[in-house]
């Protein structure tokens, strides 16, 4: 065999082994995404093509990791375990002020653990699904009830389940690194 010929195929042996290396690193990642974002991973694959999808998860862990994400204190957590007891004990004689409220103590909840304050709504999401992919869905919804009754009436059972849905993501906010908290 000429000498040619050997390089040829070992070119063609190193090619192949580069596209089945990039083939299973994209494998590897997409696996760690779906691990990651659980059911917003599948959420945000259906909306856009694949490798958009992806590429925007990614965006959101680089932002995430940017963002100072901080445990709440143990007189913080209290606080707002308190006033979500009144969001709950406010629902059952003015429900829409209830899910306004809870909606503006999620925010609160958020904004002091480190999120952005400012951001859209969407972005909220996006920030959140990083680390609670399993509850920002019950969030979006929660908040869409919301909005929706700032224009237009929303049943009292509808505005009941947005309660439930905030409880969802409130809960994951103020218990997660509870026991981490400072002061």
């Amino acid at each position: 065999m000429s000498t040619a010929a050997i390089i040829g195929i070992a070119v063609a042996v190193v090619v192949v082994l580069v596209v089945i290396a990039f083939a299973v690193r994209r494998q590897s990642y997409r696996k760690h995404l779906r691990e990651r974002f659980g059911p917003e991973y599948d959420r945000t694959v259906r909306a856009r093509p694949r490798r958009a999808a992806e590429q925007e998860l990614a965006d959101r862990e680089k932002r995430h990791e940017r963002l100072e994400i901080k445990p709440l204190s143990s007189s913080a957590r209290e606080r707002y375990l308190q006033q979500w007891a009144l969001v709950q004990e406010q629902f059952v004689d003015h429900p829409s002020e209830a899910v306004k409220d809870a909606d503006r103590l999620v925010a609160a909840v958020m904004a002091e653990r480190g999120y952005p304050a400012d951001s859209e709504p969407e972005q909220r999401f996006a920030d959140l699904s990083v680390r609670h992919s399993h509850t920002v869905e019950q969030y979006r919804i929660a908040h869409q009830v919301k909005c929706r009754q700032d224009r237009s009436q929303v049943s009292t059972e509808e505005l009941r389940e947005a309660i439930v849905r905030y409880r969802s993501l409130f809960e994951e906010l103020v218990n997660e690194d509870a026991g981490h908290a400072v002061g």
